[in-house]
C-alpha cells in the first residue's frame, strides 16, 4: 500500500511541478497562470514529493526508503513526461 501511495504522490508532485512551468501552462491552459498560482502549484508539487519521501523512509528506513523513492520518482517523472508528449501529439 505504501508503494502505491508513494507513487501517486510522486506522480502528483511531478505533474504539479510540470504545471508550474510557463511553457506547460501555455500548452495546457492556453496562457500562463498568475505568479501566485504558479507559486502555489510549485509548493503543492514539493509537498507531494516530500510526503512520498516521508512515507517510504518511515516504512523502510533511510537506506531502502531513499532507493525506493528514487525508483518511484523516476517512474513518475517518466509517466508525466509521456503524458505531456501525448497531450502535445493530440493537440497537433
Amino acid at each position: 500500500m505504501s508503494h502505491l501511495l508513494a507513487f501517486l504522490l510522486s506522480l502528483v508532485g511531478f505533474a504539479a511541478l510540470a504545471g508550474a512551468m510557463h511553457r506547460q501552462q501555455r500548452d495546457l491552459f492556453g496562457k500562463a497562470l498568475r505568479p501566485t498560482m504558479t507559486r502555489m502549484v510549485r509548493i503543492v508539487g514539493t509537498v507531494a514529493l516530500l510526503a512520498a519521501l516521508g512515507i517510504l523512509v518511515a516504512q523502510y528506513g533511510w537506506g531502502l526508503g531513499l532507493v525506493m523513492f528514487s525508483g518511484h520518482t523516476s517512474l513518475a517523472a517518466g509517466v508525466t513526461y509521456g503524458l505531456l508528449i501525448a497531450h502535445a501529439q493530440l493537440q497537433a
